[in-house]
């Protein structure tokens, strides 16, 4: 499926965003600025970007540790500047610092959230599933997770629920080639690791992730089965990530040359192409994209580094419900 000019410089851009959000936290993150591990998505931008592009506002989203950019994008965009606050823990946080960079959740957009348990999100996606059933609306639900969590049971007791209610499941396995520093076939018996939706009588498919028209329409066809009532799909987005596990891991378990070869298959170098080749867009409308988004990080970075940090009586807030909302429920 080609993308019209017009999408695909909108998605171009999605990708560009993701690409400079995650360059200054990770420049913020390595000076001691933010606080706690992050984890990057560099080199993954379209196995992100292509899947909330396809999505409605009121899909529901399950990102995971690695999820910055499906977080940004899924958010409205003057909320933009608050996840990155979040991220550097403060106030002004959309969560008020307290998730910092793997547990933010917006529940406007229906951004469920992730946590520290992998795995877990398979599961809890599972409800919101039910819900969209249960209501007769037509809203699906997106899990993603990584090649590493494909091997946590609670993967087959989701997928195996979801199959028999037929769910409106996404499966989004982003596989970007390692879990921590295991390569994939290592830990995995399958080639193709879609091929392990067979078993439960799910589709599975594996596509290009670094190519953003293949994800979208791969995720479009995913879409439109789960809102027809037609169950889960699994898509494994074959992607890779730049940097080590975590920001800081020097990554020393990769062959010579790996890396340099992925980035010839960069998803934005890949975009920039076609929208060069195919679409005759002048390198000016290129340039002026990147220096928008510039200046539009460049709004995020110094809200978040002027906001004030969180109060320490803040801490005990949201902790439990309040009594009037627990007695009052039905």
């Amino acid at each position: 499926m080609a993308l019209t000019k017009e999408h695909l410089l909108k998605v171009y851009r999605d990708m560009v965003l993701i690409r400079r959000f995650e360059e200054v936290v990770e420049k913020y993150s390595i000076n001691g600025t933010i606080p706690g591990f992050i984890h990057l998505s560099i080199g993954q931008e379209a196995a992100q970007a292509g899947v909330i592009d396809a999505l409605k506002v009121t899909d529901y989203k399950f990102p995971d540790h690695r999820g910055h950019g499906a977080i940004v994008l899924s958010s409205f965009p003057e909320e933009r500047k608050r996840i990155m606050a979040e991220i550097f823990g403060k106030k002004t946080g959309i969560n008020g610092g307290r998730g910092g960079s793997m547990h933010i959740n917006d529940l406007s957009v229906r951004n469920m959230g992730f946590n520290g348990i992998q795995g877990s999100t398979v599961v809890t996606c599972l409800g919101t599933a039910f819900a969209s059933v249960y209501n007769k609306t037509d809203d699906v639900t997106v899990v993603f997770m990584g090649d590493g969590t494909l091997g946590e049971g609670t993967c087959h007791e989701s997928m195996n629920l979801a199959a028999t209610w037929k769910l409106p499941v996404i499966y989004a396995l982003i596989n970007n080639q390692y879990a921590i520093s295991t390569f994939y076939t290592d830990s995995h018996p399958q080639e193709k690791l879609s091929d392990w939706s067979k078993g439960y009588g799910v589709p599975g498919e594996t596509v290009d992730g670094n190519d953003i028209e293949v994800v979208i329409e791969a995720t479009n066809r995913a879409i439109e089965r789960a809102r027809k009532g037609e169950g889960p799909t699994l898509i494994e987005y074959m992607t890779y990530r730049w940097q080590g596990h975590f920001s800081g891991d020097p990554a020393a378990y990769r062959p010579d040359g790996e890396l340099e070869k992925w980035k010839e298959r960069c998803p934005l170098k890949l975009a920039r192409q076609k929208l060069i080749e195919t679409h005759a867009v002048a390198e000016k409308v290129i340039h002026d994209i990147h220096q928008e988004v510039e200046e539009e990080i460049e709004a995020y970075l110094q809200f978040s580094l002027e906001s004030p940090v969180p109060v320490p009586e803040d801490s005990i807030l949201h902790v439990y419900a309040d009594d009037v909302q627990v007695e009052g429920r039905k």
